[in-house]
């Protein structure tokens, strides 16, 4: 069993940078391929980022490539999203989630935080 918690979302500016973080619960975590998805007002949710149990391979959506990274201490039970450049279409509900399947699909993932907001304006 694993429960996420993330943070760091808020509001910013177009061009501004966030950091968003999750921590896990339980002792396999490191077991994890980690995910970074979002869910925008009236749209499905859609994947950001990927990261394998030991952090050695990233994938990325081609709408946050070269803008966005993902990385993981398992030292420290976490994952994080650097989001630089952001545009307003980046506005959603961010949710980490954990699963045993490096995979883009949500339906690869077996444990989901509750979110949290990221709002960018121009």
């Amino acid at each position: 069993q694993v429960q996420l918690v993330e943070s760091g979302g808020g509001s910013v500016q177009a061009g501004g940078s966030l950091r968003l973080s999750c921590a896990a619960s339980g002792r396999t975590f490191s077991s994890y391929t980690m995910g970074w998805f979002r869910q925008a007002p009236g749209k499905e949710r859609e994947f950001v980022a990927v990261i394998h149990w030991n952090g050695g391979r990233t994938y990325y959506a081609d709408s946050v490539k070269g803008r966005f990274t993902m990385s993981r201490d398992n030292a420290k039970n976490s994952v994080y999203l650097q989001m630089n450049s952001l545009k307003t279409e980046d506005t959603a509900i961010y949710y980490c989630a954990a699963g045993m399947v490096f995979s883009t699909d949500s339906d690869g993932y077996d444990y989901w935080g509750q979110g949290t907001q990221v709002t960018v304006s121009s």
